[in-house]
């Protein structure tokens, strides 16, 4: 089967097309014929080294894949053999004609949903639901929300006043994303490339405070934030750091102001995220979530695909499909 092969860490010149043996099924796993495999952010943070894999080189990459169950292992239901699924991986092996995953991690497209839509907005909104619930929002926040226009953001601009924001403020990095965050549900969106935007943050707030911090840029605007955010009730939710690094804010931070920071990761994180996956493509299948799919590529084009996120240049998700898929 055709794949692609992670060789080295590294550009995306590293992602190379292979044939490469098919899967099996181990006696927990499915496999599907892949349709559809979404492109995602900590996928380039992996290829380039920025975050360590724990696994030896050379190995098919990607985390997901959409498609139909061609096989399953001894363990596993064999009514799930021809149905439409989502999986994901140990790890690794996504981007292939054929894919293995553990049968927990499948979730079942309904019907009314296309294989790609299901590919595209899973793994965003499985993270925005979750972040939403976490906040605990009452109906009367003011919220921001930290590169609204795309990937988790996007999902959570959807989503957020009707799990309870009052308004919602976002940033992002270009006029069109600005423009699609608008679109999505942002009443403000500021610049976050601009320097001095937590000022321009506090002009638009024009004297109220912010009660909900979605941060997925982390490092120092972090801390930045903290003095306008509303006293004794303000939380800032971690789930990202796109400037390199974590939210740099310490405990004497946040006791002052009497703020609370909730780092958004980890296994039990991950569990959480896992338990709304129906949910969020049931959601998609009745319209509740845009997919926001950007392209459709073919699978030999996922370098390519790794350049364009990583220029930060797509407004929505990036769909690799196999050559020999089914629309």
């Amino acid at each position: 089967m055709q794949a692609i092969v992670m060789t080295a860490t590294g550009s995306p010149d590293v992602l190379v097309a292979m044939e490469v043996p098919a899967p099996r099924a181990a006696a927990d796993e499915v496999v599907i014929r892949a349709e559809a495999i979404p492109v995602l952010f900590p996928e380039t943070k992996l290829r380039s080294g920025e975050f360590p894999i724990d696994a030896p080189l050379p190995l098919v990459f990607g985390f997901q894949a959409a498609g139909v169950v061609t096989e399953v292992g001894a363990q596993v239901d064999p009514a799930l053999i021809g149905q439409r699924v989502v999986v994901a991986t140990r790890g690794f092996g996504a981007y292939a004609e054929f894919v293995a995953g553990p049968a927990d991690s499948v979730a079942r497209i309904p019907d009314g949903l296309s294989t790609v839509d299901a590919a595209a907005v899973l793994m965003n909104g499985s993270v925005a639901i979750p972040l939403l619930e976490t906040a605990a929002l009452t109906g009367a926040e003011t919220v921001l929300i930290e590169a609204a226009a795309t990937g988790i953001g996007s999902a959570l601009t959807q989503l957020a006043k009707e799990l309870g924001a009052a308004r919602v403020i976002g940033t992002a990095g270009s006029p069109e994303k600005a423009a699609r965050a608008r679109e999505l549900g942002a009443d403000d969106v500021i610049d976050h490339n601009d320097p001095a935007w937590i000022t321009r943050l506090r002009e638009t707030l024009g004297g109220a405070t912010v009660d909900v911090v979605f941060d997925s840029i982390g490092g120092a605007s972090a801390t930045d934030l903290l003095d306008l955010m509303t006293p004794l009730r303000g939380r800032m939710l971690g789930y990202g750091w796109l400037s390199g690094a974590p939210a740099q804010v310490s405990a004497a931070d946040l006791i002052m102001r009497g703020l609370t920071f909730t780092g958004c990761a980890g296994p039990d994180w991950l569990d959480r995220v896992a338990r709304v996956r129906d949910t969020v493509l049931a959601r998609a299948a009745r319209g509740g979530l845009d997919p926001l799919v950007e392209a459709v590529l073919p699978l030999d084009q996922a370098s390519h695909a790794h350049r364009l996120l990583e220029d930060r240049a797509p407004l929505g998700k990036i769909v690799l499909r196999p050559g020999t898929a089914v629309s």
